[in-house]
């Protein structure tokens, strides 16, 4: 009886927050909203019903959820720790958006959930799951650091009895993985090259390609799905690959092989981190001639990233206009595409992706499996997924996309 109440009181919750608010120096061009071909570029496993189920969140204060590393919500005096959540790090904006959102919701839920930063080190992560799995979890929702080095933790929970739904992030090499929650990854990557292929006009544009990290699978999906969208561009000299030796000689490949995305994201990999993105932009630019600038086109792997190349970019006197792509709609990003620093950015609504993992864990606390849309493949097994649709956002459409769906308050932001 409990765990429908539970889930009564979950789908009450998911309802209600509908109607809750959630809360010469050169310059980016904003172009026109997305065009039919980004939509087409989208992978047709995105599955569109989930926009229309996307709640909107409520708004809350993150500032003070980055003020910890762990946080435990207290829960009704007979409740044991139902759910634990570990997160990889509180000191990107996305992950704070997850936490709110995850203890808001579960609390709410009547869960008492534990959640966990593990602040990009593998060891901190694996000894997060065997903290939470003393405390007697019953799912584990975790979004690896490192897809590959999870998988010992997803083994642990395994031999516990514990059920384990990798979040946004593929654990990999294991069959210890029960769910998979996450977006369109290839469709993330699509829309952004799209974006620059949208952009570009005649032959010889520049084009610098950088990556997310390389433990992480998602960048491999990212650089997936943009690369099927840029190669035909690269291929027949739209564009001129300027900083990476690895993807200029697999240029004429339609598609690549794991080992070959490895040699190129190793070569133009920003980690995930700021410093590493500028340091990878200065040494691009000192290398690169004037001819090589101009007007240049690139593919930066999130928002966070593209912040810190467009500043690169935008400080050297040789490079007239940059478009720069992104993602995960961080609000400082959304400043930068209305102030015209930023191009365009991939907005992957994470109210929707919260929501599919509480359903997913209610789910599995009931003894019921979660409905799946889609596979992925892990290197072991094809794990069960849910993955929800982006949207693709640019100075045009930015109010559309981000203020009247409630995901941002028109009042986070100046000049719109």
């Amino acid at each position: 009886m409990r765990f429908k109440g539970a889930v009564l009181t979950l789908l009450a919750l998911i309802t209600s927050s509908i109607l809750a608010a959630c809360g010469s120096t050169p310059t980016a061009v904003p172009t026109a909203a997305p065009t039919a071909a980004a939509t087409a570029a989208t992978p047709a496993a995105t599955t569109a019903a989930t926009t229309a189920a996307a709640p909107a969140a409520t708004t809350a204060a993150t500032t003070a959820a980055a003020t910890a590393a762990a946080t435990t919500d207290a829960a009704p005096a007979n409740s044991t720790l139902a759910v634990g959540i570990v997160l990889p790090t509180k000191d990107e904006p996305r992950w704070i958006q997850d936490e709110t959102r995850f203890r808001e919701a579960l609390t709410a839920a009547g869960y008492q959930v534990e959640i966990l930063f593990s602040q990009g080190d593998s060891a901190k992560e694996k000894a997060n799951v065997e903290a939470l799995l003393t405390k007697g979890i019953k799912v584990l929702i975790i979004c690896p650091q490192d897809g590959t080095a999870a998988a010992a933790a997803a083994d642990e929970a395994r031999k516990a009895g514990v059920k384990v739904i990798s979040y946004d992030r593929l654990i990999r090499e294991t069959d210890a993985v029960d769910y998979y929650v996450t977006f369109d990854s290839l469709a993330v990557g699509a829309n952004q090259a799209q974006y620059l292929v949208d952009n570009a006009k005649g032959t010889g544009n520049p084009l610098y390609l950088y990556a997310g990290a390389a433990s992480d699978n998602n960048a491999f999906l990212f650089f997936e799905g943009a690369w099927k969208v840029l190669q035909p561009k690269i291929a027949d000299g739209t564009f001129v690959i300027k900083n990476s030796k690895e993807a200029d000689a697999l240029k004429a490949k339609a598609e690549l092989t794991r080992e070959e995305q490895v040699k190129i994201i190793g070569q133009v990999t920003t980690d995930w981190k700021f410093d590493v993105a500028k340091k990878h932009a200065d040494g691009d630019l000192t290398n690169a001639t004037a001819a090589d600038k101009g007007t240049v086109f690139i593919l930066a792997p999130n928002d966070g990233t593209a912040r810190a190349i467009a500043d690169t970019f935008a400080a050297d006197k040789d490079v007239k206009t940059y478009y720069v792509t992104g993602q995960d709609a961080e609000k400082a990003s959304v400043q930068y595409i209305i102030d015209g620093k930023q191009s365009m950015t991939v907005f992957k609504d994470v109210r929707v992706e919260v929501k599919d993992a509480i359903e997913a864990a209610v789910s599995m606390l009931e003894g019921k499996t979660p409905t799946s849309t889609s596979k992925y493949n892990n290197g072991k097994i094809d794990v069960p997924a849910t993955q929800s649709p982006v949207i693709s956002v640019d100075k045009a459409n930015v109010k559309a996309a981000l203020i009247d769906s409630n995901y941002y308050q028109a009042s986070d932001f100046t000049g719109l």
